[in-house]
């Protein structure tokens, strides 16, 4: 029920202010199952994709959606709880399992089920190698995968960007992939990866976007120590800059005073230094 209150209301703010544009949406089945895979580029997408699609699409979210702390974490909670989102946890081994299974469950009950095989929003805009639960599911439910490309979402709130820009987005939707010939081999791993980057090089395609052979959640892992690195390599310039800056003030003081400059010997001169004074005996007897 909340799915179609909130559906109701967004709707026509989204239309207003963002001016969604769709192609291909006659791919999209009337009834029956099917799978909604798209490319993740922002928060964005959670509610642009529905609002094309006259049925309703259950999601698999990240399970962090639904432990966030603070007012932004309330938010996302309620709105994905409300709207009967299922959480995905993304840690592996018997808890990806569980996802998997519910994800197969809602098929099975001949819905649509939404997923971003990426796992995560792309950090910079490009297109990451997609993780193969999209295509177990897709083999041991029988349904078919239908390929989702969201269009500008990313230009109107990249990661970490809280309030959205107000700027035209749109999806391209491909024809529906079968993959029945694979039906019998949901547990081959290499099948699972061919079926899997076939989805995401039908993604390419509809989205334009650059292709990066790496998981969305490495790149992060990897920019995220690039920033680090600069900032560290930037803080240890900063106090060099300053150690130096502090010994030539120390230096600069000594002077004014009228004492030596650091480093040199304030001793007296010795006597054979001494200068000669023309007015002395012992001078001119030499």
């Amino acid at each position: 029920m909340f799915y179609w209150v909130l559906k109701a209301i967004l709707t026509p703010v989204l239309r207003v202010v963002w001016r969604p544009w769709v192609e291909g949406a006659e791919h999209i089945p009337a009834e029956g199952p099917a799978i909604l895979a798209g490319n993740h580029l922002s928060f964005l997408d959670h509610f642009f994709l529905p609002l094309v699609v006259s049925r309703r699409v259950t999601f698999l979210a990240k399970s962090d959606y639904f432990t966030e702390a603070g007012i932004k974490g309330w938010f996302k909670r309620v709105f994905f709880s409300g709207a009967g989102q299922i959480p995905i946890d993304r840690s592996g081994g018997k808890a990806s399992e569980g996802a998997l299974r519910s994800g197969v469950r809602v098929l099975r009950q001949g819905r649509l089920l939404g997923i971003y095989p990426e796992g995560t929003r792309s950090p910079d805009g490009r297109l990451y190698r997609g993780k193969i639960g999209v295509a177990r599911m897709a083999l041991e439910a029988g349904v078919p995968v239908i390929p989702v490309a969201m269009i500008g979402t990313f230009e109107a709130q990249p990661p970490g960007k809280l309030l959205p820009r107000v700027r035209r987005v749109g999806m391209r939707v491909g024809p529906p992939l079968d993959f029945s010939r694979y039906a019998e081999m949901a547990d081959d791993r290499f099948v699972l990866r061919s079926v899997t980057d076939q989805i995401m090089y039908e993604l390419m395609a509809l989205s334009g976007q650059e292709y990066v052979d790496m998981y969305a959640k490495r790149a992060k892992e990897e920019i995220a120590a690039a920033r680090a690195a600069a900032t560290s390599a930037a803080a240890t310039s900063d106090a060099a800059t300053a150690a130096a800056g502090d010994l030539a003030g120390a230096a600069s003081d000594r002077a004014v005073a009228g004492g030596p400059p650091a480093g040199v010997s304030a001793a007296r001169p010795a006597a054979s230094a001494r200068p000669t004074t023309p007015g002395n005996p012992a001078d001119r007897a030499v």
